[in-house]
């Protein structure tokens, strides 16, 4: 790099002391390294005066770029891996993640996910992915408490699976951390999933996390701040879910206050969006969950081809209305997996009767899901999906509409 002269180089070869054939390959291969340094420029180089491992990582994350994909947390990983004494960080971690994601149906959790538990359940100031937040003495807290960190996690995985979710409609992984972190602090056991003492609480639990993930923006930037001032919340009220302090903790511009326009949308919301499962489950919390579940057709899907709609006496002029509404939350509900088999391409009424053949446990079902009475013929669509779409707005507004934790609607 410092002899831009060919000279220089043959001046140096020639005070070498070899032999005169090492000479001759030393020759040619040295003329040809200047040439690529120097005339074809396949090597580019500079200085770098910033001593900061933050950047220092970021450089080399840039320059691996056609190498072995490596990301931040995996340089991060390395760092724990250096300082941790007692467990073989990698394998611990690597291996845990495998762990949680084979809870439920499955989830899919990154390590990144993990190594901001380590920060945030250890109370480690700062949760930035920086390279000084994963010191010697922070990484010796961690891996302290490295085993109740374990649990804590595996527990809230197995609690978000028992509401019902899985990678399929988890939209934000960091959602977690605060139930973690307020798990953590409780220290609740096994009993917190089932015993009937904790149920209020665990509904407290599921509608915040709800809330958070229905709200826009609330988790695609500023997690680090949200996830901060989270903890600073929960920290010193843990015998109960501190549901009020932790929606008065949401930051300026994340509050889970809904307005009216996003009211619309919600109620507008579509069959195949991650977040329906989460409304629906918001909506309707008498359903189950831990049981194999899924989000039906009130009028099935299969109804809606305009052959057949034809075919029933459904107006020309209305089958674009009513294929653009087959999928609409007016449309939807959820339904245990036998149920869901059972009903098929069955239209309501027919199936209403069948699988509640008493009056009485027919309307309560009618009830619980905002049906009324649904038309026993799909010409009678319109109406019943305009009418139900209402009934659920009003209930998402009772829910949501506005600033303190929701409370379960009445049902009906």
């Amino acid at each position: 790099m410092k002899m831009p002269d060919p000279w220089q180089v043959a001046n140096w070869i020639v005070q070498l002391p070899l032999p005169a054939d090492e000479r001759q390959q030393a020759n040619k291969a040295l003329f040809r390294l200047h040439g690529i340094v120097h005339t074809d420029l396949h090597v580019v180089s500079y200085l770098e005066d910033n001593q900061e491992l933050d950047e220092v990582l970021q450089i080399f994350i840039r320059m691996n770029d056609g190498g072995t994909p490596l990301s931040h947390s995996d340089l991060l990983l390395s760092t724990v891996v250096a300082q941790w004494n007692n467990h073989e960080a990698r394998e611990e971690i690597h291996g845990f993640v495998d762990q949680l994601n084979r809870v439920g149906v499955g989830f899919a959790f990154p390590k990144d996910l993990v190594l901001k538990a380590g920060l945030m359940l250890s109370d480690i100031g700062r949760l930035g992915f920086k390279v000084n937040n994963f010191n010697k003495r922070n990484m010796d807290i961690f891996e302290a408490k490295w085993d109740g960190i374990k649990r804590s996690l595996l527990l809230t995985a197995r609690l978000l699976a028992d509401f019902g979710f899985s990678s399929q409609n988890l939209r934000a992984n960091n959602a977690i951390l605060p139930i973690a972190y307020y798990l953590y602090q409780k220290n609740p056991g096994e009993g917190y999933l089932t015993h009937i003492r904790f149920h209020d609480e665990r509904r407290a639990v599921r509608d915040w996390l709800v809330c958070s993930l229905l709200k826009p923006g609330v988790w695609s930037s500023g997690a680090d701040a949200l996830l901060t001032a989270l903890r600073s919340a929960i920290r010193d009220d843990c015998d109960a879910f501190p549901a009020a302090k932790v929606y008065a903790a949401m930051p300026a511009g994340k509050s889970l206050a809904f307005g009216e326009e996003e009211l619309e949308n919600l109620a507008d919301m579509q069959y195949g969006d991650r977040l329906t499962f989460a409304l629906l489950s918001l909506l309707f919390p008498h359903v189950d969950l831990r049981n194999q579940f899924h989000i039906d057709h009130v009028f099935p899907a299969a109804r809606f081809t305009e052959r057949r709609l034809k075919d029933c006496g459904v107006p020309e002029d209305q089958i674009a209305d009513f294929r653009q509404r087959m999928n609409g939350l007016g449309n939807l509900q959820l339904l245990q997996g036998p149920q869901n088999l059972e009903k098929s391409a069955s239209m309501p009424a027919e199936w209403l009767r069948e699988a509640f053949p008493d009056q009485e446990s027919r309307q309560q079902y009618q009830n619980l899901h905002l049906l009324r009475d649904a038309p026993k013929s799909i010409t009678g669509f319109l109406e019943f999906y305009e009418a139900r779409r209402s009934r659920l707005k009003d209930r998402i507004g009772a829910l949501l509409g506005r600033d303190t934790q929701p409370t379960t609607a009445k049902q009906g």
